[in-house]
């Protein structure tokens, strides 16, 4: 059971990290850009909001198979088949939990607005510079909202990870799968414990989350 856990950690810190990196960028264009294409790719970037779990598990799977068009294009790089492994998980999980990330994030960047960014630029602040001496800041909300949302959706997974990861002891067993194993099995006071952690997990996260938001906004004004 440590095992599960702290594979579970694992994967949802290391998912974490990626989305921060990745969702970051996406959600300042998101918030800023003019570009026509804007609400399509906001629009891509919601689909697993709406769209069942095994669906997205299903085409990630095709697109991570040993024949499939990631391997295709990045096999002969040396890139080995991403299905079944944690690399696979860690691919699946951003991908599903990238709007719980995006969307706090660019609403923080919104509702900051431009006019912070002009002052910066009357005192001759490259642009860089602003990014990350004033609209981070301001937007450290939404990035800590967006940080604790991915943590903890990565944490409860199910449809995803049993699509594209099975449940491989050691490498992509995680927690929501350890439960549906004891369940089966009829392991009840295992599945108990587990379901219990999860559900206090939950509201852990969910308590932290509103107290810390609302003390990081009262700071900001």
């Amino acid at each position: 059971m440590v095992d599960v856990i702290l594979l579970t950690a694992k994967l949802a810190a290391v998912s974490t990290v990626l989305l921060l990196l990745l969702g970051t960028p996406l959600a300042w264009w998101l918030a800023h850009s003019r570009a026509w294409i804007k609400e399509g790719v906001a629009a891509v970037v919601a689909l697993p909001l709406v769209l069942p779990p095994t669906v997205l598990g299903f085409y990630l799977l095709v697109a991570m198979a040993p024949d499939g068009p990631i391997q295709t294009v990045f096999g002969p790089l040396g890139l080995k088949p991403l299905a079944f492994t944690f690399s696979g998980l860690v691919v699946g999980s951003v991908v599903f939990s990238l709007p719980f990330v995006v969307n706090p994030i660019r609403n923080a960047f919104e509702a900051a607005g431009e006019r912070p960014l002009e002052a910066a630029a009357t005192l001759r602040a490259a642009p860089l510079d602003a990014f990350f001496t004033v609209a981070l800041p301001l937007a450290s909300p939404g990035l800590l909202t967006g940080a604790i949302l991915g943590f903890a959706h990565t944490v409860g997974e199910f449809g995803v990870v049993l699509m594209i990861g099975g449940n491989i002891p050691g490498e992509t067993k995680v927690l929501s799968m350890a439960i549906l194993d004891y369940v089966e099995t009829l392991q009840w006071a295992e599945a108990h414990a587990l379901s219990a952690l999860m559900l206090g997990f939950s509201f852990c996260v969910i308590l932290t989350m509103t107290l810390i938001e609302k003390r990081l906004r009262r700071r900001l004004r």
